[in-house]
């Protein structure tokens, strides 16, 4: 039998760790606005549906809050435990990003996230509201700082290499890194769809359930229509992002795309099987000429193959796949959403929608979290084997930590993740059906007509 490899146990550690981390900060960064938008509309309408969709969100966006800073600290960890290289070699540089998100948004949102939970009758309006918008703003400066180390880390900038470790000599050029704008664009993209499919998914639930209270349909439609809003953008800023990536980062693309030549006029590969010994894709159904067209627009632009570059290449089919998986996603959500906001175009329509389409919006609660899950394993993967790119390679960043201890450790957070991310969802379905108990669902029934032409 063959030996452990302890730096592939760390990786898959690591991996498991952000894999589970990132699922929740992907809500919050987008429900924090979500709850906003919903006190907004209470104080300018004095609806109180608007209030009580406020009332139970903040409930999902405590319990998401609560197991993202346990995730983060478990995180935390490993950077001392397998990754000693790492803060070696750059600490100079991701020391200070880490601390400014501490000291700049966490204890924000976890000051504030007190008031918003508990202080709607202790505090004026006016302070509840002011509680909800740092904590929405504190969420996204969360990730500023997150997302700035990271892209760094893809397309290190503004600092200088002495005697083996990182000094920074600008931190402009470190914190807007070149490809910083489009990945933190990305990420607040992909967060505001995470949130909205979530709004969207829980509210059919409950919808199907007989609960017609007006919370719950403004809830649904807000969810829905600003899903049908934002994935045409994020389309667009993932193309941008894709070009990015091909100016600074081409090897990667080239794994995202299953190209292994260098040539003009390159076929778009809707599916293969990458082979990296033979250096070709088995099974290969393309499109001619499209990849070019897309990543160059130029029918006959040319792209550089994985074969040109030698062997700092990343794992190609975990890319190839994992990129098809978000786009495929992607594109189901943007089906689902248009569906939904087509049939949802006005409050009178809601009760005539299929109930085939509520079913859509349930079965889709959690799709966010598999698009940006596949996309951040492309973006992490298809780094490899760097760990910050050109700089330092994953492999002199791990620890000598034994193999079985690493094994022993991941078995214990792969047991302990996978019962937390069920207690969520159970906890999350539990809200919405206890929210939706017999009394109130016969209570909308009888209410919902005069309800709905009300708000109409």
């Amino acid at each position: 039998m063959n030996e452990l490899d302890p730096l592939l146990l760390a990786r898959i550690q690591f991996a498991a760790n952000v894999t589970f981390h990132i699922l929740f900060p992907s809500i919050t960064i987008g429900l924090g606005w979500v709850l906003l938008f919903f006190k907004l509309r209470f104080q300018s309408t004095r609806q109180a549906h608007w209030m009580d969709a406020y009332s139970f969100w903040v409930k999902v966006f405590a319990l998401s809050f609560a197991l993202g800073v346990v995730s983060g600290v478990t995180m935390s960890f490993q950077f001392g435990t397998n990754w000693p290289g790492f803060m070696n070699t750059v600490g100079n540089v991701a020391g200070p990003l880490l601390a400014y998100e501490v000291l700049t948004a966490f204890f924000l949102e976890a000051t504030m996230l007190g008031i918003m939970l508990f202080g709607r009758d202790r505090v004026s309006e006016r302070v509840h509201t002011l509680a909800t918008v740092l904590v929405a703003v504190g969420t996204t400066a969360s990730a500023f700082w997150i997302l700035a180390l990271n892209s760094w880390m893809h397309t290190p900038a503004g600092f200088v290499m002495v005697e083996g470790k990182a000094h920074v000599t600008s931190w402009l050029e470190v914190i807007f890194n070149p490809s910083f704008p489009y990945r933190i664009t990305h990420m607040m993209l992909a967060s505001g769809l995470t949130a909205s499919f979530l709004v969207a998914g829980l509210s059919a639930y409950r919808w199907r359930r007989g609960d017609r209270a007006a919370s719950v349909s403004a809830a649904l439609r807000t969810g829905v229509f600003t899903a049908a809003l934002l994935i045409p953008v994020q389309i667009i800023v993932g193309d941008m992002h894709g070009l990015n990536t091909m100016k600074h980062q081409p090897a990667k693309l080239a794994a995202m795309e299953g190209i292994w030549e260098t040539q003009r006029g390159v076929a778009a590969v809707l599916f293969a099987i990458p082979d990296s010994k033979a250096q070709a894709n088995r099974m290969e159904i393309a499109i001619p000429k499209l990849a070019s067209f897309y990543l160059t627009h130029d029918w006959d632009g040319e792209v550089k193959g994985l074969k040109a570059f030698d062997d700092k290449i990343p794992p190609v089919a975990p890319v190839f796949f994992a990129f098809r998986i978000m786009v495929g996603v992607g594109l189901l959500m943007l089906a689902i959403a248009w569906l939904a906001a087509w049939n949802m175009r006005s409050m009178t329509l809601l009760p005539q929608a299929p109930d085939w389409l509520y079913k859509g919006l349930v079965s889709m609660t959690f799709s966010g979290w598999i698009a940006l899950v596949s996309g951040w394993y492309v973006t992490e993967m298809g780094r490899q084997p760097w760990l910050v790119s050109g700089v330092l390679t994953t492999a002199q960043a791990a620890s000598s930590v034994p193999a079985p201890h690493i094994a022993l450790s991941l078995a214990m957070y792969l047991s302990l993740y996978l019962v937390l991310l069920g207690a969520y969802v159970s906890v999350v379905f539990y809200l919405a059906r206890k929210a939706s108990t017999p009394e109130l669902a016969q209570c909308a029934r009888e209410n919902s007509r005069p309800m709905e032409a009300a708000h109409a």
